[in-house]
């Protein structure tokens, strides 16, 4: 019974840190640098005022479809930064995948390591949408269904 109680113990204070460094309104956005579809690098600077976020691959094939009906410079005249997480992707999957993002005409910044992204708030089925003030802080924190939501609903 002891052992029961400490393994929940355990797990509770695992779950209370993990929740306790989510980011919130006010943080400072952490720097990270990835690349993108293509192969360039993307360093995040204070210069986004929107970052998407996408961790579920459904959810990014609908996101991908409504930002590309944008046209090519959609996120740079928003000043946005599309982010996707592919870190659990199979090796063999990204082969087959990396080729279809390359012909998007937005820039998909490609992200490989679960650690880069774990303090980012996260809803099921959604992108995160990270309004940013010009020092690089969270002004505001989104979700865009892109099923059902248009994208220039998230970017104000």
């Amino acid at each position: 019974m002891n052992f029961r109680r400490l393994v929940f113990l355990g797990f509770c204070l695992v779950w209370i840190s993990a929740r306790a460094a989510q980011l919130v309104v006010g943080d400072a956005v952490p720097t990270f640098s990835a690349k993108d579809q293509h192969g360039q690098g993307f360093n995040f600077t204070n210069g986004v005022k929107f970052l998407l976020v996408a961790t579920e691959m459904a959810c990014a094939k609908s996101a991908n479809q409504k930002l590309a009906e944008q046209g090519a410079g959609f996120l740079e005249k928003h000043q946005a930064a599309y982010v996707l997480d592919i870190h659990s992707m199979p090796s063999i999957a990204r082969v087959f995948t990396l080729p279809k993002m390359r012909k998007y005409p937005q820039r998909i910044v490609l992200v490989e390591t679960a650690e880069t992204l774990a303090a980012f708030p996260m809803q099921p089925g959604r992108v995160t949408v990270l309004a940013l003030t010009s020092a690089g802080r969270i002004r505001k924190i989104g979700y865009w269904d892109p099923a059902r939501e248009p994208v220039t609903g998230c970017l104000q």
